[in-house]
């Protein structure tokens, strides 16, 4: 996107616009019936513009904060205001008690998933066919790994193999231990990008101007940016409404529309992270991309089990083994893919490939 010293009335009046479409929907009563009211096809026919619109505002603002505060900083705001943002959605949907036991590991495993084939293959195919082969830092690819097979594996494998709780449970104290774990874990994994080891995300590109943050600029930009997420999100939990029409309608299983509106949630970090590496900058891409995954985990797990010993509600982890299958087959095959400092158009299928097999099975179990 072109960026000019004005921030474009687009970018924020679309976000608000949609924040506002969200409160008359809800007041209205917008809900499965909506394809019987013609308000409601209304709201659902403007709902799809004002979704992209306020996913490509989010985009926008990303950039700039990245732009005024250099890498890895500008990627990691955007990844942890979604990963907030998600698991505030969680939340909310456990307090109703609408929320299935296996909601966390569900949206956990989908967006893991996503992110390590579909948004990996994505931009290692889109860079690989413009630039043959491209670069990034491996020391950099190795501690996302490493931090996602752990992460990945004290979340949602490691469940299925203790004794103390029965049905792919935690006990509380096991609860309590591994969150303290993970967090304590992604803690010291953001305190290494951010400033002890922050030229191994950084890449090879210049640093922000100091000048460029005058005048309140990146703040207002860290705060539209705030606007816009909210907006995507809001406009996703409507949007779910035509996607669970949409899924009975097909006959595909109810889990499927949880897909759907992860890869909604994430598309304003998919769209950045494609951009990047069509831009030749790869190292961004990767910390978009993969940072996304630790941030889902090391945030939402840790969050929503302090929920769960207070709500005392049933929280299924463990996943079922051709999930599991899926995973490790993933991280593998993600581990080799980073292994070198360069990547090609094989490696982006290969990933994209995974990808239409997770999608598939999630249609067809």
């Amino acid at each position: 996107m072109v960026h000019s010293t004005r921030t474009p009335v687009w970018s924020w009046a679309l976000p608000i616009v949609g924040v506002a479409l969200f409160v008359f929907a809800t007041w209205v009563g917008f809900g499965d019936d909506f394809a019987s009211d013609p308000l409601g096809i209304a709201i659902a026919i403007i709902l799809i513009p004002l979704l992209m619109g306020a996913v490509f505002s989010a985009v926008y603002h990303a950039e700039e904060v990245a732009h005024l505060t250099g890498e890895p900083i500008g990627t990691l705001v955007l990844t942890m205001a979604v990963t907030v943002i998600e698991l505030a959605l969680i939340v909310s949907l456990m307090l109703t008690g609408k929320a299935a036991p296996t909601l966390v590991r569900d949206t956990v495993f989908s967006v893991v998933m996503i992110i390590t084939t579909g948004l990996v293959g994505a931009c290692l195919l889109v860079g690989g066919i413009r630039y043959r082969e491209q670069s990034f830092d491996v020391t950099s690819a190795k501690i996302y790994l490493a931090m996602l097979l752990v992460l990945t594996t004290l979340s949602i494998i490691l469940p299925n193999y203790t004794s103390s709780a029965p049905g792919r449970l935690y006990s509380t104290s096991q609860l309590a231990f591994m969150s303290f774990a993970i967090i304590a874990l992604y803690a010291v994994f953001v305190f290494t990008q951010t400033v002890r080891h922050r030229d191994y995300f950084a890449g090879d590109y210049d640093p922000p101007d100091p000048n460029a943050q005058t005048g309140g600029k990146l703040i207002r930009s860290i705060l539209f940016l705030c606007v816009a997420l909210v907006a995507v999100v809001l406009l996703a939990k409507l949007f779910a409404i035509e996607v669970n029409a949409a899924v009975s309608a097909v006959g595909a299983p109810p889990a499927f529309s949880g897909v759907v509106i992860a890869f909604i949630v994430l598309l304003p970090e998919s769209i950045a992270a494609i951009r990047a590496a069509s831009r030749d900058n790869l190292q961004k891409s990767i910390n978009l991309a993969l940072g996304s995954s630790l941030a889902t985990i090391g945030l939402t797990i840790p969050a929503i089990a302090a929920a769960n010993i207070i709500l005392q509600k049933p929280l299924i982890l463990g996943l079922d083994p051709r999930d599991m299958a899926l995973v490790v087959m993933t991280l593998g095959a993600s581990i080799l893919t980073f292994g070198t400092g360069r990547t090609n158009v094989l490696f982006g299928f290969l990933h994209l490939v995974l990808f239409g097999t997770f999608l598939f099975f999630a249609v067809v179990p």
